[in-house]
């Protein structure tokens, strides 16, 4: 077996898990608000979460968004009260993006449903699985923090020239 078909194998089992956790996942955001936000509004959270204060503009840019559709974006969630623009004091023609008290609140409270999803589906397992799984997991989040999309095409085209070397 070669690296290729060994990383596509791997890819594969990845998507049927991510297809498991979304599952989890909607539980949780479910058991969470009636009126859960939408995926995109909450990768906005996630974003404003890992880096409050941001502007629009890099806040498009860590999305791979429009800037129309992230200013739509900010405006349903400030709408939800989740999501508030401030002044920037570095200069006066830029808002900066902060969550709320409400916006965190229900950030913490999904994470705490989805944790507990998490855990009762890990406790099922061995564990030694458990374990191989923890280990295999920092590797892949650390290969994804590096994975920006240039360096994706070129893991994608040297898998491709192992692939045809072997």
């Amino acid at each position: 077996m070669n690296v290729t078909s060994t990383s596509h194998e791997a890819a594969g089992t990845a998507g049927e898990v991510i297809e498991l956790l979304e599952i989890l996942w909607e539980h949780g955001r479910d058991a969470v608000s009636t009126s859960p936000v939408s995926a995109s509004q909450l990768r906005v959270l996630y974003c404003l979460d890992r880096d409050e204060g941001m502007n629009l503009r890099t806040l498009g840019e860590l999305l791979g968004s429009a800037p129309s559709s992230v200013s739509r974006l900010c405006d349903r969630l400030q709408a939800l009260g989740f999501l508030e623009r401030l002044p920037s004091p570095v200069s006066r023609r830029e808002l900066e993006l902060h969550l709320t008290r409400q916006g965190k609140k229900y950030l913490s409270d999904l994470r705490l449903r989805r944790e507990e999803a998490l855990t009762a589906t890990l406790a099922a397992m061995p564990p030694k699985a458990r374990a191989v799984l923890a280990e295999g997991l920092q590797a892949f989040r650390e290969a994804a923090e590096g994975a920006t999309p240039t360096r994706r095409l070129n893991a994608l085209e040297e898998l491709e020239e192992v692939d045809r070397s072997a």
